[in-house]
């Protein structure tokens, strides 16, 4: 038996495949899933073309950060509003990320994102970022006290 609580303790109906299933949990645990993914070169040309984007988009401390950087932490800001269902009056200045002495990202909210996660009962946010290339990713997974429903 697995001691993973959304893993199969025997292996699926394709038997010659073995290994552990890890369905999806159905406790209410997951509120939601955001990705999104931009386009480093075009984010920065329209920062060139619009220089008051920057200060609409970034809080300070990310202003300063390199393209492939900035690139990312937009998406994460627009993976949180696809997470948490587009809160209404969601503002870019709501989301910024920060690192852990480790270099882990996370998630910092304020304003209408916080209240939107607080009203889902969002007690952890988890953050992948990636850039390679011309793309940076991100994507958010909301996640509540497992039997918790608001």
């Amino acid at each position: 038996m697995s001691l993973f609580p959304t893993a199969t303790p025997t292996p699926g109906p394709d038997d010659s495949f073995g290994g552990r299933a890890f369905a999806p949990r159905d406790d209410g645990t997951v509120v939601g899933v955001g990705i999104d993914v931009v386009e480093i070169a075009r984010l920065s040309a329209q920062l060139a073309r619009t220089p008051a984007l920057l200060e609409r988009l970034f809080t300070p401390a990310e202003r300063g950060l390199s393209a492939a950087s900035r690139a990312a932490r937009v998406a994460a800001k627009e993976a949180v509003g696809k997470a948490l269902g587009a809160p209404g009056d969601y503002s870019w200045q709501d989301v910024t990320v920060e690192r852990t002495d480790v270099r882990r990202p996370y998630l910092r909210l304020r304003g209408a994102t916080l209240r939107a996660a607080e009203e889902k009962g969002v007690v952890h946010l988890h953050l992948s970022l990636s850039h390679d290339g011309d793309v940076a990713t991100a994507i958010v997974v909301a996640e509540r006290e497992p039997g918790v429903r608001p």
